[in-house]
């Protein structure tokens, strides 16, 4: 599994685990679990994981829509 799959698996893990929280669930993963007082430690993880994203993406030549002026 490349990187950037793994990187973009993991943002939709935070986002997922976001949505929950916000529910009032608890997720667990690895032996650790997430509750509404984790939930700034959730949205750090997503966004780190969001850069690692763009980063391997850049680095595959995919830099999303590109703008032309006329």
């Amino acid at each position: 599994m490349s990187e950037l799959l793994i990187a973009q698996e993991m943002v939709s893990f935070y986002i997922d685990a976001e949505k929950a929280v916000l529910s009032g669930k608890v997720i667990q993963k690895d032996g650790r679990s997430w509750t509404r007082e984790n939930l700034s430690e959730i949205r750090k993880g997503r966004i780190e994981w969001e850069h690692k994203v763009r980063l391997l993406s850049r680095r595959r030549g995919s830099r999303g829509p590109s703008l032309a002026e006329f």
